[in-house]
């Protein structure tokens, strides 16, 4: 169920702002222009006190190819899209076929599968059969256009750190 976060039984929240609402709009009506289907979702939710905040259907595209703009962008909202692949390697390059790099996630029952993918996808956090592998203990951040630096874990630290080299010669 969509809704307010803090009630229960919702499992999918509001997003952040009007852009991003606007943002996962703009994605999927350019997938399903360009020839994807919407099995489900696909539109702003305003029903039952929804108008006033920021809810989007969650969505599966199916069909998503690569002259998509949801296949090439992060789109942070409930939005699954479907893309077709023949094996392990052909997977790892639609993947890989990004400028942007914070999450990836594989699913599998093969730990061979699993290490190669890790391995292989250039991506800072990677879920294996998990959909939250982050903690505060961690750190996270993004590779390529998803961000640089980290937060959490000891290597956040760094961001608040500066960093002074003096060359000393006594005579």
């Amino acid at each position: 169920m969509t809704g307010n976060g803090m009630d229960d039984g919702v499992g999918v929240g509001p997003l952040v702002n009007d852009r991003a609402v606007a943002k996962v709009e703009a994605q999927v009506e350019d997938a399903t222009a360009k020839g994807a289907g919407v099995p489900i979702g696909g539109h702003r939710l305003t029903d039952g006190g929804l108008d006033r905040g920021h809810f989007f259907a969650p969505t599966v595209l199916t069909g998503v190819t690569p002259d998509m703009v949801v296949y090439r962008e992060e789109t942070f909202g409930p939005v699954a899209p479907v893309v077709v692949y023949e094996d392990v390697d052909d997977v790892i390059r639609m993947a890989n076929d990004t400028p942007y790099g914070l999450a990836a996630y594989v699913y599998t029952e093969s730990l061979k599968t699993a290490l190669s993918a890790f391995e292989a996808l250039r991506f800072a956090i990677i879920g294996i059969n998990d959909v939250n592998p982050t903690s505060a203990s961690i750190p996270f951040g993004g590779m390529g256009d998803s961000g640089l630096g980290r937060e959490g874990g000891h290597e956040g630290l760094d961001e608040y750190l500066e960093v002074k080299t003096a060359g000393i010669s006594l005579r």
